[in-house]
């Protein structure tokens, strides 16, 4: 490593500099891509001022980015020990062990910020944020409790405890969060209370509570586009399950119009995609098979089954789901530039996900990928990995299309599901994706039907154990510690398999009749 002449006499004249003065050249180095220099500065700076979080969090993340990434772990972890409730370099260091997969490594570096006194609503939030998004609901919620616990009255903390409840099943606690919010802040409806609220149970008569507060969040004048649209589909699920599907159709319409209207959802584009991937011809490589773990792609269209089905195989002791992550769409992305004659790309690219689903909790040796419109890059998957498994979840096309239109969702890509036209053409697409993948690859492709999993749950299982050679073992046919669900399927998937879902449809199409334009299979 070395430092320019330019560099060396800006060194010499910031001897006498201030320690701001001292960041803003080296930040300057950094934007003109002189790292060399940049990384002179910087430990010059730590010489200089060796009190400095500031300049050691700069130098930590120069290290990071030279991909030096022992030094700047080693660099922040002891910073902590000498400042253990330095915000800055916990969450640099949360996000670099994040980068390589280390989630619980993340998650202690967080926790243990909280061990040395509380800290600002703002950061609390942060790591409860921030822990929600790396998958480890657990400890976010543990954060929420400990705050509660110590007379925190901060609305946002209990409906965040309240949302993370639900993720993990402590459905009882999250009324009481919920309520708590509610009472404390009339921006709380903002929140997606309702909604949540909505997903507890199975209402048995419109004499429930909740009825009167969805009617009464509906009568607030400044209530938002957004908290209207979501306490409608709640409204809605509401009415469906005491069976009174024709007012729960009319806030349907109510709530998918506002919906779609907000949405941004390209329907050509959607045809585009599938047409690019059926035209595409297989990757001329695969990479040698990872020899210790399998990865398994559950995939189809959203609400045809894909966490009712991740849920019961994670029953065996050496499966773990980790539900729908998001890798495999950015990384196809960033290699659909790369020349499919150099493999370093996608060498690289496979060692990041591989981080991302393997993690550093568990010794399980099959990893749950539930998200479904991975179905787009199953060429791709069994590139990076050949002894991937992909199961694919298909669904009567009606009652996928009518579960779609029932749900709110709070990811943009899902924009199409507030349209029965838009879900006919994802579903229609997937349907035409799925036969491709089954004779391109049958040794790996196998589908579900979600009738016939409903119906003989324990066959169904003990077939798709059998190809998924998963080895037999009484932990396989009872059910583990709950596993954390984050999508809307929290509370349904961990009741006992029913087939009550199976033909839902008839039920609306007096009220819906732009269901039957969807193909009946």
């Amino acid at each position: 490593m070395t430092t320019s002449v330019t560099s060396t006499t800006r060194l010499a004249a910031l001897a006498p500099a201030s320690e701001q003065e001292w960041l803003e050249s080296a930040r300057a180095l950094i934007l003109d891509a002189d790292l060399d220099g940049a990384f002179a500065f910087f430990l010059a700076a730590a010489a200089q001022y060796p009190a400095s979080g500031e300049v050691r969090i700069g130098l930590a993340g120069l290290y990071w980015q030279m991909q030096q990434h022992e030094q700047a772990e080693a660099l922040l972890r002891d910073w902590l020990a000498q400042c253990p409730d330095h915000v800055g370099a916990t969450f640099l260091l949360a996000r670099m062990l994040r980068e390589q997969g280390r989630m619980r490594a993340a998650a202690e570096v967080i926790r243990k910020l909280f061990e040395h006194g509380r800290h600002d609503v703002d950061t609390v939030i942060q790591a409860i944020e921030t822990l929600d998004d790396y998958g480890r609901p657990q400890d976010a919620a543990a954060i929420c409790e400990a705050e509660i616990a110590t007379g925190s009255t901060d609305p946002r903390i209990h409906a965040y405890a309240g949302m993370l409840d639900i993720q993990l099943g402590e459905f009882p606690r999250v009324r009481e969060r919920y309520n708590f919010a509610l009472g404390h802040s009339p921006e709380a409806v903002e929140w997606n209370i309702p909604i949540g609220l909505s997903g507890l149970q199975r209402y048995q008569d419109s004499s429930h509570p909740d009825f009167a507060l969805f009617h009464e969040v509906l009568s607030r004048p400044r209530l938002s586009d957004k908290a209207r649209t979501t306490t409608l589909f709640a409204l809605a699920k509401a009415h469906d399950d005491i069976a009174d599907h024709a007012q729960a159709a009319r806030y349907l319409h109510e709530a998918n119009a506002l919906a779609h209207a907000a949405g941004s959802w390209s329907r050509k584009q959607w045809n585009r995609s599938v047409e690019a991937r059926l035209a595409d011809r297989p990757y001329p490589f695969a990479l040698p098979a990872p020899v210790d773990w399998v990865p398994i792609f559950i995939v189809g269209v959203p609400r045809s089954g894909t966490t009712l089905l991740a849920e019961l195989l994670t029953r065996h002791p050496q499966v773990l789901n980790r539900g729908e992550l998001g890798c495999i769409r950015m990384l196809a992305q960033q290699l659909a530039l790369a020349d499919r004659n150099e493999k370093l790309p996608f060498e690289q690219a496979a060692a990041v996900y591989a981080a991302q689903l393997r993690q550093d909790d568990s010794e399980a040796h099959w990893f749950i990928d539930k998200q479904p419109l991975n179905l787009l890059h199953v060429d791709l998957i069994m590139a990076l990995w050949p002894n991937a498994r992909i199961i694919h979840c298909q669904r009567h096309a009606r009652d996928t299309a009518l579960s779609l239109w029932s749900q709110s969702f709070h990811d943009r890509a899902h924009d199409y599901a507030y349209d029965l036209g838009d879900i006919g053409a994802v579903i229609h697409g997937c349907r035409r994706l799925a036969k491709r993948w089954n004779a391109r690859y049958p040794e790996s492709f196998h589908t579900v039907r979600y009738e016939d999993l409903v119906a003989a749950p324990v066959d169904i299982m003990a077939a798709l154990n059998d190809w998924l050679e998963l080895p037999v073992t009484q932990s396989s046919i009872t059910l583990r510690e709950p596993h954390a669900i984050s999508t809307a399927s929290a509370w349904q998937a961990r009741q006992p398999v029913h087939a009550r879902s199976a033909g839902r449809w008839r039920d609306y199409a007096p009220y819906l009749p732009e269901l039957l334009r969807i193909p009946d299979r």
